[in-house]
């Protein structure tokens, strides 16, 4: 499927689990049944990276905010 969405469609309407991030899905999970996985996950770092000229462009400075903001709570 294409999205955590999707795949919590797809879990409710037939006998298939899906694995989708607590954070982003608590609204769309309120009719299943949810657990922690049972077991540990790597850690993964994200990176930003772009062309020097884009440093000062505010609407890339921007992005790269809320980038910062989202993935930021992670690990």
């Amino acid at each position: 499927v294409s999205d955590f969405a999707q795949a919590l469609v797809l879990a409710q309407n037939t006998d298939l689990i899906a694995s989708v991030p607590e954070r982003h899905t608590t609204n769309l999970r309120q009719a299943l049944h949810s657990f922690d996985l049972p077991l540990e996950l790597p850690t993964f770092t994200v990176s930003l990276l772009w062309h020097p000229r884009m440093q000062v462009d505010p609407v890339h400075r921007w992005l790269r905010q809320c980038v910062r903001e989202v993935c930021g709570g992670w690990g």
